[in-house]
């Protein structure tokens, strides 16, 4: 049986160890760990930061084609999710309001994994209100980006298409938005 005074030991360290990642969290989502943006590193390749987001066509919910390159001359966030997915349900209504508020500036592009979205993805657009293009990913998109190892994966590319920024997992709206103050 423990006494008190190593249940008082196991407490601290256990506290401690709590302390110290929720500050390296907070640090990593201020940007005090990523300041100059380079730091993203997608799975098994070399630093992305600067480069060249590749181009792609893709089909909207209304059977049209949408290519990245249509987008120059504005910030773009490309946000691969899925319906399925909690953490992307939580970060849509952040890029809902930040479509509306910088849309002269931006465009997000909802961009599906879902396997057979053609009849999910509709409702839930409508459902939940989404104000910008969602369009069907394709396996070469999803390979030119590294694989998306995970959803929520968002890049942040600046008005030239150059990929600033790789988010894989939630991200609060405010490193969004401080993300777009940068570029616009």
């Amino acid at each position: 049986m423990l006494n008190t005074r190593k249940l008082l030991l196991l407490a601290s360290a256990l506290t401690i160890l709590l302390v110290a990642g929720i500050i390296a969290t907070e640090k990593e989502w201020s940007g005090e760990l990523d300041a100059s943006g380079a730091t993203m590193n997608l799975p098994g390749s070399a630093d992305v930061a600067g480069t060249k987001a590749p181009d792609f066509t893709l089909t909207d919910l209304e059977g049209d084609s949408v290519s990245l390159s249509d987008f120059k001359g504005k910030v773009v966030i490309l946000n691969f999710w899925a319906t399925w997915c909690a953490p992307c349900r939580e970060e849509i209504p952040g890029f809902i309001d930040l479509q509306t508020k910088y849309e002269d500036d931006i465009v997000i592009l909802g961009i599906s994994v879902d396997e057979d979205g053609s009849e999910v993805v509709p409702r839930f657009v409508e459902r939940f209100g989404v104000n910008y293009p969602v369009l069907y990913a394709s396996a070469k998109v999803i390979s030119d980006y590294g694989g998306i190892t995970g959803i929520p994966t968002s890049f942040v590319l600046d008005r030239d298409l150059l990929i600033q920024r790789l988010y894989v997992g939630y991200r609060p709206l405010f490193m969004f938005e401080r993300d777009i103050e940068l570029l616009i």
